[in-house]
């Protein structure tokens, strides 16, 4: 990774975009942040989101309205196809999970701003209400940060955490939170609250990709430990310089577009507010409500000169290729320390980017690797709890095309010896059908049976299921000059 340097911040991978065809649109058109952004998205956010929609380029919307306030750009689908995402980071998407690891392995800790001034900033009125966060659909609770990055010091291990979450706008200095528990803004919170004091954030909006990237990282790749900004240095190529906040004990990422900074509270939000109801989730559903969540008190906002901020569609491909990079990379480090490398592991963005994981195996050595591949693909079910489906495929199958997989699973898959069914294992409750109301054999809510799909060739009939190849037409030798005639 010696000498790979990511953009080092938004603007920059977005003025790496601009001269390439369809990678990035600019829209003029004002628009209003309350549903006008999302309805104008839609047609580019990818499945999950309902059709008629698929992958496509990044999209800056210049002039976008808030309910009060100047327009102000809005960036959504930076990350809305894995080969752009990958590409941001100089590599491909097979490339990308393996410059994870070696990002986590040879962490670069992040550094204070040498010059301060190289990132000039501006304090803008303490009101969350006069930014143009977008509100998809007339069932949200009301505007969220959907790519909101926390930055979080843990008060009992002095650890550093860079999670996203997503939040509600309760007021002009009030948001609600949703944090996964166990993990680790989560944890930060409650030691803080064992401590009897609210937790310093500073929540970014607009990162660079190196640094949202790493934020994205499942626990099981970056454990409370390791510090998501070290990564992130390592996968970017430079240390990520850090400023302090003005108002509360905490720091900040220097080149974010947009720094909320606040304290996580102990109170929270009660049923009555908007923190009853949710937004559409990744899978493509209405998000699950939380009647009573934490509560977040901003103290600042500061923003670069003409800020952009930067959000995602809850269903579509943007989220799900940030969440399957992270996702991918961990497989692969399961199966490195299980004795089983797989050549590469896709978390499809049809699943979230975390509900299904395709495999790619190098051709097989005996007979024994036919057991070895159907085992490694449970060992994944087994190992993470959100994988629901796994599909192994042969070295020859491209995990990046869905015709190539189809394919692989039309001929080389027969259901009454190639189907593996784990049946009631934990889950994940946003996928509707994990619920007892649909299936009796589930015994609780949130859990799931799961299944590994072996579309490789047995060994023994290799030779049978070889891939024709089309033959380069020979190139006929050049001609030589004839020789001179003697006189």
């Amino acid at each position: 990774m010696t000498g790979l340097r990511a953009p080092v911040d938004l603007r920059h991978a977005l003025a790496t975009l601009d001269p390439l065809p369809g990678e990035l649109v600019r829209v003029a058109e004002e628009l209003p942040a309350r549903y006008g952004v999302s309805a104008h998205y839609a047609r580019w956010a990818g499945a999950p989101a309902a059709p008629p929609t698929g992958p496509g380029p990044a999209v800056l919307f210049d002039r976008v309205r808030p309910d009060h306030g100047p327009t102000r750009a809005v960036l959504m689908g930076l990350y809305g196809t894995r080969r752009r995402a990958a590409g941001l980071l100089g590599a491909t998407p097979t490339e990308l999970p393996h410059r994870l690891l070696d990002a986590v392995a040879a962490p670069r800790p992040p550094v204070p701003a040498p010059d301060p001034a190289r990132w000039p900033r501006r304090r803008l009125p303490t009101d969350l209400t006069a930014l143009p966060v977008p509100v998809l659909t007339d069932e949200d609770a009301g505007p969220y940060l959907t790519l909101g990055a926390v930055l979080a010091t843990d008060p009992d291990t002095g650890v550093r955490n860079l999670s996203v979450h997503r939040m509600c706008v309760q007021g002009p200095d009030t948001l609600t939170i949703w944090m996964v528990p166990g993990r680790d803004l989560e944890l930060a919170h409650r030691a803080a609250l064992r401590r009897g004091v609210p937790l310093p954030v500073a929540i970014h909006l607009g990162l660079g990709p190196a640094v949202l990237l790493s934020s994205c990282c499942p626990t099981s790749l970056v454990p409370p430990e390791v510090d998501e900004l070290a990564v992130a240095g390592a996968l970017g190529g430079r240390p990520v310089e850090l400023l302090p906040c003005a108002t509360v004990d905490a720091e900040f990422v220097a080149h974010a577009e947009y720094v909320i900074e606040g304290e996580l509270l102990a109170e929270h939000a009660p049923e009555s507010r908007h923190g009853a109801v949710a937004t559409p989730e990744f899978l493509g559903y209405q998000g699950r409500a939380h009647p009573s969540l934490p509560l977040i008190r901003v103290t600042a906002i500061t923003a670069r000169e003409s800020p952009i901020l930067q959000a995602v569609s809850g269903p579509g491909h943007e989220q799900s290729v940030l969440l399957g990079f992270g996702m991918e990379a961990a497989v692969l480090d399961l199966l490195r320390r299980r004795g089983t490398p797989a050549r590469a592991a896709h978390c499809h963005t049809a699943g979230g980017g975390q509900l299904m994981v395709v495999l790619q195996w190098p051709a097989k050595r005996d007979p024994a690797d036919d057991a070895a591949v159907r085992a490694a693909g449970e060992a994944v079910l087994d190992a993470f709890r959100m994988a629901k489906l796994v599909l192994c495929v042969d070295e020859d199958v491209d995990v990046e095309s869905d015709q190539d997989l189809w394919w692989a699973m039309v001929t080389r898959f027969q259901a009454d010896q190639d189907l593996r069914v784990l049946p009631d294992r934990e889950g994940f409750p946003l996928d509707p059908s994990q619920h007892t109301g649909y299936s009796r054999s589930l015994s609780a809510d949130g859990r799931t049976a799961k299944a590994v799909f072996d579309c490789t060739v047995p060994y023994a009939q290799r030779d049978r299921f070889r891939r024709p190849r089309f033959t380069e037409p020979s190139r006929p030798a050049p001609r030589r000059p004839a020789a001179p005639l003697p006189r």
